[in-house]
């Protein structure tokens, strides 16, 4: 089994849902980055999700576009990534890693893979790419023991869901809206019953990302789903912050307030 599928056992386990909290690498550093999901550990966040800095990100909004172009200006490349992943992973909380294809395709699929596995990361989301043409994708996964993470939205058909689905393994991504990343007022209304569509169709957990950026906001979706998926909020704390101190600071106060809701759901 995946260290993604046991780290939902647990949390299933234990009658809650999984936090996972996304950061660009190189944000705004590499070393701050390193610190920021640290810090995100320490205070609750269950999985590390570390995102390869791209120019061209169309399922981020404005808050992680202006992070990613931060880390991009100081030079991060996905080799640093990769050096992100492996010094996040050493503090023992799995790190799978969210990336748009292209970086992926220049380094070389098979070599990323291989690469990736060895720094400890779990496996890949790809907003960007579908199971039709994921051919080397997954090919590499099975090679090196990658997790595969595909998307899954409210517009998908019954049909498309369950292609989608059966190509993953880890979890299902399931994106709460039609739109890009960033916190929100309220919840999704879409997003339970998309995730009892998922449901229909596999036993894998259903993470939920897009739009929670409260604790009460991961109490509501920990309500119904396996996983929590929170990124812009908290890429926020460091953005916001007017100094490395204040938005460490911020980050381990909005996780520790995400790791609560997520350990008392609203049903």
């Amino acid at each position: 089994m995946s260290r993604i599928g046991v780290a939902f056992d647990k949390a299933r386990a234990d009658g809650r849902a999984l936090l996972v909290g996304c950061m660009p690498a190189g944000f705004p550093t590499v070393e701050g980055s390193i610190a920021a999901m640290t810090a995100m550990v320490e205070a609750g966040v269950d999985v590390i999700e570390v995102e390869i800095p791209y120019s061209d990100p169309v399922m981020d909004g404005p808050v992680i576009q202006k992070a990613s172009d931060i880390a991009l200006a100081g030079g991060v490349r996905t080799a640093d990534t990769l050096r992100v992943v492996e010094a996040v992973a050493a503090t023992g909380a799995p790190v799978v890693t969210m990336t748009y294809w292209n970086p992926v395709e220049r380094y070389g699929v098979d070599a990323f893979a291989r690469d990736l596995a060895s720094a400890g990361g779990t496996g890949l989301i790809t907003p960007d790419l579908i199971p039709e043409e994921a051919d080397e994708w997954l090919a590499a996964s099975d090679a090196y023991g990658l997790d595969r993470t595909f998307l899954v939205s409210p517009s998908s058909t019954d049909a498309r869901l369950a292609m989608t689905v059966g190509h993953c393994r880890g979890f299902v991504y399931a994106t709460a809206i039609m739109g890009v990343t960033g916190a929100r007022a309220q919840t999704s209304d879409a997003a339970p019953v998309l995730v009892s569509r998922v449901r229909a169709v596999t036993d894998l957990p259903v993470g939920v990302g897009l739009g929670v950026g409260t604790g009460a906001q991961a109490g509501t979706v920990a309500g119904y789903a396996d996983g929590v998926i929170v990124g812009s909020a908290l890429v926020r704390c460091v953005l916001d912050a007017e100094d490395q101190a204040a938005g460490l600071t911020a980050l381990r106060t909005l996780s520790a307030d995400l790791a609560e809701g997520v350990r008392t759901p609203t049903r």
